[in-house]
């Protein structure tokens, strides 16, 4: 029995169950892409938050990629499992080559996603990171500790579904973990929506786009009227 229509009606009702961070000035939403971007959206905009992509790319162990060393994350954000580099004798120039490969794909999404756009400072502030899902939570692990390397005060992790072990797996990293649903046995995140196509480069770019022009709306019915002179 699937649990949300969609990645969208999965992002309102993460939503509520993070309402004490709505109208907040130091709440700033991050979507990991692609999937979890469409969630991040619609958190984003019932919070009244700034959204933005936090890419994260990992780093595959030369001839062993599926297991990671580490991660490259946006904000130029290098992360490393110091006891897997010492553990299989990664060299430093065989290190450097993944990196540089990663870091490479990661511009590429970032230019791509959110074109001219800077990205969001995250000094200070609560960040908010969201999937559509956990399942081993390897890439939201690496998101928070890269996400750390950026000065926010406090990062929550926040995703509709999720393996039981991942979640509490993060919930000893992150300052705060919300996972909506934790079914046993999770099988596939996708079997937990109704609808779980693909999300493309393009609704990426056009959601982040769509955000920021309501946000500089917001902040225009934000300012005062000027007085008649």
């Amino acid at each position: 029995m699937s649990l949300f229509r969609d990645r969208p009606q999965a992002g309102r009702k993460l939503a509520e169950s993070l309402r004490t961070y709505a109208g907040r000035q130091d709440v700033t939403v991050l979507g990991l892409p692609r999937g979890g971007v469409p969630v991040a959206f619609e958190v984003a905009r019932a919070l009244a938050a700034p959204l933005d992509v936090f890419v994260v790319r990992k780093l595959g162990v030369p001839g062993h990629r599926e297991l990671a060393m580490g991660a490259v994350a946006s904000g130029g954000v290098r992360v490393l499992n110091d006891e897997v580099v010492r553990l299989l004798g990664v060299p430093p120039e065989r290190m450097d080559a993944v990196v540089a490969v990663e870091r490479r794909e990661l511009e590429r999404r970032e230019k791509l996603y959110r074109g001219s756009r800077a990205p969001l400072d995250l000094q200070g502030r609560t960040v908010i990171l969201v999937d559509d899902g956990l399942a081993t939570g390897s890439t939201m692990r690496a998101a928070v500790a890269a996400a750390r390397r950026l000065g926010p005060r406090r990062v929550i992790v926040a995703v509709p579904v999720g393996a039981r072990p991942a979640c509490l797996m993060l919930a000893a990293e992150a300052d705060q973990v919300n996972c909506l649903s934790m079914p046993e046995p999770l099988g596939s995140v996708g079997q937990w929506y109704e609808s779980f196509g693909q999300t493309s480069d393009e609704e990426v770019s056009a959601l982040l786009a769509q955000s920021a022009t309501e946000a500089a709306g917001e902040r225009t019915n934000r300012l005062p009227e000027a007085r008649a002179v």
